[in-house]
């Protein structure tokens, strides 16, 4: 056990709520107070029996230095400091005490040896990636989640039937934000800290939730519930109202023109994508419309690399690029911001319009004492990264912003600064924001309370003034996945889910795939991840596009004007500019969870989602052509480890691979299922619990439609397969019903978007319409593919198929 820094002040937590009376069976029994918790280690177990039907009935054991689960060893060599206190069903809070307090704490929890586990750890002080393992000294320090894999009996060739899963998942207590992290004995420790060595404690006993259950996607579900409810803090992602955007192709500026955005190139932008049958239907302005001011880059003087971090706003208005000054006039520049909203929105039949800005303004704050931003009370901060951030990757903005400080809005005038931004945006005709840099704040937070507080004070002070100035919820979070900004996540429904998107950075294309999908395990209970933007011309195109299809995310390029490639565009975008979206966060297949994807030279990545009457599997080959960061290199690899974008991989995918199949198989189900591959167009029928062999190079990826095959009438075996030329074609299916009496049968599919319908239909129909239009259809007698043409001015539209 470590300690460091200043005198004691014990925090109560986070999650301490008054005693209410204890029922037993209810998914949501009240907790323990701090006043009554129970020291389990070398003792008996709380002896009330709290049930949750989503887990197994097996509460946390700490006897003679050893956490078991339901018989299985989970931490051995655990201290006499640590202490679970029982929750719900099998869940606890795990914590220990000090001898000395400080702001920062590290304790040691107990050993891991010899088990499949999984943690999604932040190797940047804004993003988090995945890392596989199998021992405690596998776990990166900053580590924000932890899955273990438990086989009963030890078996680790038992059926997913046989396992089950330990979860940790490091919280807030109090003022203090914990994590997790391994040494080189096995050791699982974590890590407590305020942020500000004025903020002490000497203990931290609800540092940890633990739990237990034998299905990897309940478990998270479950306990993200239970810590919801408990704090209080945050919200989950299917109570948030979430923004329309997401269910219409977009333009972001970032990549299209990085800080030169301009307005007559947003024009070209909208016009190019428009003429090619993809239009944008919602706009990101990114960096680049401020006003801001640069003393460390002065104009025509030769570029500094990183110094735009030590950029300013000086008014919350736009810059001289979106307006036109009265004594300058210039050819097609706007008057002012409102003036080319409301031209955009006109002309290319724009229905979102989003600006970016950073959460303190801009990348280096407020510029004090300037005209419009002294009424904010800025103060020059230079950020201090914790030891935690400091031990992984450092980066560049971080880096300057050390460098050059932080125009630090006064907490006390933060309301006043989003209200007054966000008024001005909403008279503007803007309809929401991209929030940028928010973990900034807790390295920033020293004599301002610490780093759970300032981040709970300006995350409520922005979705404050979000809810009273937009009409949509109308906000897109970023560089903010810190737990310090998860846990304060009441409104915010979407969240960027992993590092930038990089253009020019063959390395990075694989990784940015498997990071998102890894960390929407954890991140997609609270919002909906956001997948970047991208471009459609790219060598990697249809590899970004495919995840976008199965992510359940919003979709939108950064294309420039003219560069695009509506071959991909248009198997991810309806006519109408609106999006097949999937109905969950897209991530992993359970028997991917505790693999690597990227540098393991062996395994594919399988993305999993549903739509409303089908299921949905992406299958990516990440393998080969760059490796993750924070990777300290093994002296036993060899030349055979190193990067091969020629490798050739092959992997099996069943319909079992979708969790929560029973959502679209209820009914008169066969217990086959109907599986269309998109890159081959075959059709092909199977049992749920079979599998095929998929085989694929480097970079290049399939996504298949899985759809329940059902029984209509007496005897005509039916799934609809949706739009086949479009990547996610389920998502056009909204419901599947039918018609039949003596005479015969009628089913009815209602759904939207042009293309190709297709569907499994075990016979050749008699006829099929088009919104009572009778219209030809072919039926494919060797793999039973039943397609109709459905024409382009259909937007939405119902097949009847009649037999």
């Amino acid at each position: 056990m470590v300690a460091v820094t200043t005198s004691s002040m014990i925090q109560t937590s986070m999650f301490s709520h008054p005693m209410g009376s204890l029922q037993l069976g209810s998914c949501f029994s009240t907790f323990l107070t701090s006043s009554q918790r129970v020291l389990l280690h070398g003792g008996r177990h709380l002896s009330h029996s709290w049930r949750n039907s989503m887990f197994l009935n097996a509460k946390p054991v700490l006897k003679d230095g050893t956490l078991r689960f339901n018989g299985n060893d989970v931490l051995t060599e655990v201290p006499e400091n640590v202490v679970v206190t029982p929750l719900v069903g099998s869940s606890a809070f795990v914590g220990a005490s000090s001898t000395e307090a400080s702001s920062r704490l590290v304790f040691k929890l107990g050993v891991i040896q010899d088990v499949r586990l999984l943690c999604l750890f932040r190797f940047k002080l804004w993003w988090m990636i995945p890392r596989v393992g199998n021992s405690g000294s596998d776990i990166p320090i900053e580590t924000q989640m932890l899955l273990l894999e438990a086989k009963e009996g030890s078996d680790l060739n038992a059926s997913k039937e046989d396992t089950s899963y330990i979860i940790f998942l490091p919280v807030l207590d109090g003022e203090f934000r914990s994590s997790l992290q391994g040494n080189s004995s096995n050791e699982l420790e974590f890590c407590v800290e305020s942020g500000d060595p004025s903020v002490v404690t000497a203990d931290s006993l609800n540092a940890v939730f633990v739990n237990y259950g034998n299905h990897p996607f309940d478990l998270m579900k479950e306990s993200m519930k239970i810590l919801a409810k408990q704090s209080g803090t945050f919200a989950l992602r299917e109570t948030k109202q979430l923004p329309g955007m997401l269910d219409f192709f977009g333009w972001c500026t970032w990549d299209a023109f990085y800080q030169e955005v301009n307005p007559q190139g947003i024009r070209d932008g909208l016009k190019s994508l428009s003429q090619g049958g993809t239009p944008a239907k919602f706009l990101i302005i990114d960096d680049g419309w401020q006003d801001t001011v640069n003393e460390f880059q002065k104009e025509g003087e030769p570029y500094i690399e990183g110094s735009q971090f030590g950029g300013r706003l000086v008014s919350i208005k736009e810059n001289k690029k979106f307006k036109t000054t009265a004594d300058e006039e210039k050819s097609g520049a706007p008057s002012d911001l409102k003036d080319f909203v409301l031209d955009i929105k006109s002309n290319f039949g724009l229905k979102y319009v989003y600006v970016w800005h950073a959460l303190l303004g801009y990348w280096g704050g407020l510029l004090p004492n300037a005209l419009g931003t002294k009424k904010y009370d800025p103060i020059l901060k230079y950020p201090i990264q914790s030891p935690g951030n400091l031990a992984n990757m450092r980066d560049l903005a971080m880096d300057c912003m050390e460098k050059y400080g932080v125009g630090t809005i006064d907490p006390a005038k933060a309301s006043q600064f989003y209200d007054d931004l966000h008024s001005y945006l909403v008279s503007q005709d803007v309809d929401g924001v991209k929030v940028d840099v928010q973990n900034i704040l807790e390295t920033i937070s020293t004599n301002l309370g610490g780093r759970v507080s300032l981040t709970r004070h300006f995350q409520q002070a922005l979705e404050k003034s979000i809810i009273s100035n937009f009409q949509d919820n109308s906000i897109i979070c970023c560089m903010g996945l810190s737990t310090d900004s998860i846990y304060h996540s009441k409104q915010s429904a979407i969240t960027r889910a992993s590092d930038d998107y990089y253009p020019e950075n063959p390395r990075t294309q694989t990784l940015h795939i498997a990071a998102v999908s890894f960390n929407s395990i954890f991140l997609g209970e609270v919002v909906v991840p956001d997948w970047d933007m991208f471009y459609s011309l790219h060598d990697a195109a249809e590899f970004h596009a495919v995840a976008r299809a199965v992510g359940g995310c919003g979709v939108y390029v950064s294309d420039k004007p003219g560069q695009h490639d509506f071959n991909i565009l248009k198997k991810l975008v309806l006519p109408d500019g609106s999006v097949l979206r999937a109905r969950y966060p897209g991530r992993p297949s359970r028997d991917c969870l505790f693999t690597d994807p990227v540098m393991d030279r062996k395994s594919l990545l399988k993305i999993w989602n549903l739509n409303k009457c089908t299921g949905v599997i992406g299958i990516f080959n990440c393998q080969g052509a760059g490796t993750w960061p924070c990777l300290k290199p093994n002296v036993e690899e060899d030349a055979s480890s190193k990067e091969d974008v020629s490798l050739e991989l092959s992997g099996q995918v069943s319909p079992s691979d979708i969790e929560y199949f029973e959502e679209v198989s209820a009914g008169p189900w066969t217990k086959d299922c109907a599986v269309f591959s998109f890159s081959t167009g075959s059709l092909t029928r199977i049992s749920k619990k079979e599998s095929f062999d998929v085989t694929l190079k480097v970079l290049h990826c399939n996504v298949f439609t899985v759809s329940p095959i059902k029984v209509y009438g007496k005897d005509i075996q039916f799934a609809p397969i949706g739009l086949i030329n479009m990547y996610n074609s389920g998502g056009a299916v909204e419901s599947v019903d039918s018609f039949s009496d003596s005479s015969g049968c009628e089913i009815h599919i209602r759904g939207r978007g042009a293309g190709t319908f297709g569907a499994y239909s075990n016979s050749n129909p008699k006829s099929c319409s088009i919104n009572l239009k009778e219209e030809e259809f072919k039926f494919r007698v060797e793999d039973n593919l039943l397609s109709i043409v459905i024409p382009t001015r259909s937007t939405s539209w119902e097949i009847t198929i009649s037999y």
